[in-house]
Parts: structure tokens; sequence; C-alpha cells
């Protein structure tokens, strides 16, 4: 079925005239009439409209590697021609007037815009009605929640997603797809509702690692990765239990240390990395700094709507309010300071591994632990997850590949090179 095609693979079908646009936007509808009700990926599509898009582009010549694939648009991302709500139940019905420029950029590239899928409320933590398709008693985490949901379940080959915390990695690896948040600022986040200016994120949910480049180089117009010799590779790979290992639990532990093991055998120079003291305070650092900038971006709504408000996202705003100038421009050189540290680290390395989350996705209640992306996003470091592994209950497991600030290419090359000797194992 088209709808199971990697985005790489329909863009190569499409170039040689073996697949249209339309063939495979309608597989792709399809898929979303069988299974939405169940999984409730998303909050707004129009498949009418979507054809149309498709035929348009059967008829203009190809554009990019993104022509006639596609895409869906987390819905904290502005549309025009398609509500934009936020997650929030203020924003109901609320129609922008222009597209953010990542959604201009994929009109302008030939990209079909699929629809919007489901964001928590403002990107935070409060659930939403998406569930995990491979299990719908479980969350598919936050707050990329549909746009995990959609890529996993074959609606969609891409969906944009957004991380302040650990929003595209956590529901990656809930839901067993690739999530990539890239270096800070790659994607340009003009229409993005910002939460956090410092922290706040555009990156991707795929089903592949190709992929996860494909969308960002079109996107950012980095250099496009080459995987034809990605298996010469001899990675050197840290890895970093962090300071918050213990809050894994025991399976997810022993399933990095086993990928680890695997990938040492296959041919990579692995070694342990103990981050200093100084490191184990930077989840609170990130807390108080995003928290800071949560309260000053949220201020209409706080003040207009607090009644429509979940009491999470409240006491976290409540609590912005409380951090001082003073204390946030001290959050702000710790995070310069850590940036410099960490690149000392890198000298050794071409990727770190550590947890994706902390365990296998919990109940639906609950969106699960952000632990494990609050360092790297705090870093602005560019993070991917790789599905493997699963937990007591049978769900995904995902190991998180960090690569230093910049090196996004790089951090493309090894996680495949990882990804192939993992699928051996």
């Amino acid at each position: 079925m088209p709808n199971r095609l990697s985005a790489s693979e329909a863009s190569r079908k499409i170039a040689a005239g073996e697949l249209t646009a339309e063939t495979l936007a309608t597989s792709c509808l399809e898929r979303v009439a069988e299974r939405e009700a169940a999984v409730q990926a998303w909050a707004f599509i129009d498949p009418g409209a979507v054809l149309k898009q498709a035929r348009t582009l059967d008829l203009q010549p190809r554009r990019s590697r993104l022509h006639g694939i596609p895409i869906g648009i987390k819905d904290v991302i502005d549309t025009h021609d398609m509500p934009t709500q936020y997650g929030s139940r203020i924003y109901e019905g609320n129609q922008p007037n222009c597209d953010a420029a990542c959604v201009a950029q994929i009109r302008e590239l030939g990209g079909l815009i699929l629809g919007k899928s489901v964001s928590t409320e403002f990107a935070t933590r409060q659930p939403n009605k998406t569930r995990n398709p491979l299990n719908p008693a479980h969350t598919p985490g936050g707050s990329s929640s549909g746009s995990a949901a959609a890529v996993a379940d074959f609606m969609v080959p891409i969906a944009l997603g957004t991380q302040t915390s650990s929003s595209i990695v956590r529901p990656a690896a809930y839901c067993g797809v690739v999530g990539y948040k890239p270096s800070f600022g790659l994607i340009n986040r003009a229409g993005l509702k910002f939460l956090s200016e410092s922290l706040d994120t555009i990156g991707s949910l795929t089903r592949t690692i190709p992929d996860a480049a494909l969308i960002v180089e079109e996107l950012s117009g980095l250099t496009p990765t080459s995987f034809e010799n990605v298996d010469k590779l001899r990675p050197r790979i840290g890895l970093c239990r962090s300071p918050w290992w213990d809050s894994a639990d025991d399976t997810s532990k022993a399933n990095l240390e086993q990928a680890a093991r695997t990938l040492a055998t296959a041919g990579a120079h692995v070694a342990d990395v103990t981050l200093d003291d100084s490191f184990a305070t930077l989840d609170e650092i990130q807390i108080e700094l995003s928290s800071y900038e949560f309260n000053r971006a949220l201020s209409f709504e706080r003040t207009r709507h607090p009644d429509l408000i979940s009491p999470h996202l409240l006491g976290r705003i409540a609590a912005g309010g409380k951090v001082t100038r003073s204390r946030y421009e001290q959050c702000f050189a710790a995070m310069k300071q850590a940036r410099l540290r960490i690149a000392d680290v890198f000298r050794d390395f071409d990727v770190l591994i550590s947890p994706s989350a902390p365990s296998e996705a919990p109940g639906i209640e609950s969106t699960g632990e952000p632990i494990f992306g609050l360092l790297w996003t705090l870093l602005r470091l560019p993070s991917l997850t790789l599905p493997f592994g699963k937990g007591a209950a049978g769900l995904p497991l995902g190991i998180q590949f960090i690569a230093a600030s910049g090196k996004d290419n790089a951090l493309f090359l090894h996680s495949e090179w990882a990804h192939r000797k993992l699928q051996c194992s």
C-alpha cells in the first residue's frame, strides 16, 4: 500500500513516474478513515481539499524531494486554510490569516499538507484525545501526540512536531517511530505559538532516519545527507546514563546497555560518559527558565481566559511568575556555560546515547515524564529517538542519540549506522 512507503521511497517513485501524489494521498486518507476513530490523531483534516492539492501537484513540475509527499502539521503551527487551535479551548475554531514560515516553505516545495495533527494544550503536558495506535489504553506521549500517532499508524509518512522539553523524542519512543529534534533554530519558527522562545524547536516524526533528514534538509537548506557509505562508519559512541539514570525502569536501563554492547560488537567504539555534577541541576534550570517564558508568552490567555486553562498549566504559569528576572538571567547564564562544557565532551565522541523516556508508554491519563529530554533541549543539541526494544507490556522503547550543536548531518549518519546494526542483532 502506498501509505506504508517511506517519504524517501515515495519521492523516488513520484520522480520516476511510478506513483502520483493523488494515489499516495488517497491511500493515506483511506488509512485515516479506517483508523481515526480509534487513534484520534487529527485536529483537522479535509479529504476533499487534500485530493484537490494532490491533483494540482500532479499537473506541476516536480519542485523538490517533498513534491507530492503528504505531511502532517502539529496544531501549534499556523495554517491559513485550516484552523489552528493550539490544543486549547480558548482557540476553538481559530483561523490564522497566514501560514507559518515552515508551512509556506512546504507548499513552495510542493509538499502536500494532509491536515493538522493533535497537540496537547499549548504543547504542554495536559493529555488531549489522541491514543497510542499500538495500544489505545496507553498514551502516545506529549506534546506531539497526534504527529507521532499518525506516523506510527501509517496515516502519513512525515509530521512536524515541536519540542520544548521532550515533546518529540518521548512520543516517538512511545509510538515506535523516529523523532528528530534539530539543532536549535534550524527550522524557522515564525508562525509557531511560542511557549519558550529560548527552547522551542520545530522538528519531525517519521518512520525512517533518511525521512527525518529529508524534511529538515529541505526546510533549512542543510546539505543533503548521503547514506551511501554509512556501513563503513565506525562511530565513537558515548553511553551517557545521565544524572537521572535512576528515573528509568530496569527494562529501559537493560535495553540501552544491550544496545551499547551490540553496537560495540558491530564495530563502534563505545565508552561510558559521566557528566560532572554541574549538569545534575540543569533539569531544574530548564524548568525555571521555561516557566518564566511560559508566564510571559501566555499573558493574554492567563489574564483573559484562566478558566479555560488546565490546572496543571495554570500551576506552571504561576510558578513562572515567581521566577525573578535576576534568577532567569542566572538560568540563562548556566545554560550558556553548560553548552561550553558539553562541547568538550563531544571532542571524544560522535554521538551520545541515552534513554528517550523512563519507560514504555504509561496509561492514557498521563503523557509521561520528560526527564530524559530536558538536558539536551536546554543545551540546544540535535537529538533523535531510534526505536529499539520492548517494555514489559510489549510497547516500544527508544534510544536517544545526541550530537554536538550543528552536527545534524553526523547525527543522521551515525544513528542510521546504529539502526542497521541493531536491526541485525
